[in-house]
């Protein structure tokens, strides 16, 4: 039983609101922003607190720096010179003709089992993993398609920290101690390289600004961490909708929120409210899991896995001037043999293009 949820809510949007003030000082609403000038920056926030359990997928937490579009990722200085060269060779992000961005993330997510103040070893239930990472991403984008080649570099296990920072918080908010960490993973490092494409593939607008559109997507990842084949779509309907592609929950390739053509309201300056309703479905092929395969080079924990995971999510979206706010409840099928029920997490996000 999770205690006072409330506290926790609270910690979010105290945090979320000290980073996005920072950069409000810098901020003029009312005059337009040009979109080879926007940054972009994102704080994600996931926990089963909001649905009222604390398993599995217990928590995860991203911050997102994306750079003003670019003619070629050389522009702006936002690589070392040394990567320069490498990155103008990559492949899926220099097509002619396309503007680019360079993204730059840090994250954390945790997995532990249901009975979590167990001591023992509880073998037919999943491990107590921790990921923490760093990486960068490179997007090729017009109004109708962003193409990314992301790369993810960081370590599993107790090298993450996310055995003292979930006891941490547990105990600031008074909920049960996890106890189980001794069982975690093992330190390894991680190293992930994820290509994925999306698509604006119809979009429609009344003079009012009631619009819709559907985003398709399809990719694949490569690493230790995780290796699979994913494709999926997200559907929205609301009043001013952005001119970006979606609301994505954490996971790599998922950076969206920059706006992909001048007519994006938060370029406007404008002071007129923007929201829509969205749902999306991510179905992956999984090759490999770590937090359920367990390490690759030593013996640890682990258990057997399911070849096809679903991820289902809906929510409501707000822009505000140069804000757009975001909340989806997810639910995720069931990932290993023996899993009792599928999984549900709530996201928030918060994005500020200045």
């Amino acid at each position: 039983m999770i205690e006072h949820p409330t506290r926790k809510i609270l910690l979010l949007g105290a945090v979320c609101g000290f980073v996005t003030a920072v950069f409000c000082s810098d901020v003029r609403a009312s005059s337009v922003l040009d979109k080879l000038e926007a940054r972009t920056f994102s704080v994600y926030f996931e926990n089963d607190i909001f649905t009222g359990s604390d398993r599995h997928y217990t928590n995860g937490v991203k911050l997102t720096w994306i750079s003003p579009d670019l003619a070629a990722f050389a522009e702006y200085g936002a690589l070392p010179k040394s990567w320069l060269r490498y990155a103008e060779y990559l492949p899926f992000v220099n097509e002619p003709g396309f503007q680019r961005n360079v993204a730059f993330s840090i994250g954390q997510n945790m997995y532990t089992p249901v009975e979590i103040e167990r001591e023992d070893l509880i073998v037919d239930d999943r491990p107590y993993a921790g990921w923490a990472y760093a990486g960068v991403a490179f997007h090729s984008k017009n109004q109708k398609r962003l193409d990314t080649v992301e790369f993810q570099i960081g370590v599993i296990g107790p090298e993450s920290m996310a055995e003292p920072i979930q006891k941490f918080v547990h105990k600031v908010v008074n909920s049960p101690e996890p106890r189980g960490w001794d069982h975690q993973l093992r330190n390894e490092p991680g190293l992930a390289v994820i290509l994925e494409r999306k698509a604006r593939l119809f979009s429609g607008e009344t003079p009012e600004g009631w619009g819709v559109d559907g985003i398709p997507f399809a990719g694949l990842s490569l690493g230790n961490v995780q290796t699979y084949a994913n494709a999926g779509l997200e559907l929205r309907l609301g009043l001013r909708l952005p001119r970006d592609f979606g609301s994505s929950l954490i996971r790599p390739a998922g950076d969206t929120s920059a706006p992909a053509g001048q007519d994006d309201s938060r370029l406007m300056g404008g002071e007129e409210i923007g929201w829509h309703l969205f749902w999306s479905v991510n179905g992956r092929a999984m090759a490999r899991d770590i937090f359920l395969d367990g390490n690759t080079f030593t013996d640890s924990h682990s258990v057997r896995k399911k070849r096809f995971v679903a991820d289902m999510a809906a929510g409501l979206c707000v822009i505000y001037r140069r804000f757009k706010f975001t909340y989806a409840y997810a639910i995720r099928t069931k990932e290993f043999s023996g899993q009792r029920r599928h999984d549900n997490f709530g996201a928030v996000s918060v994005s500020l293009t200045y």
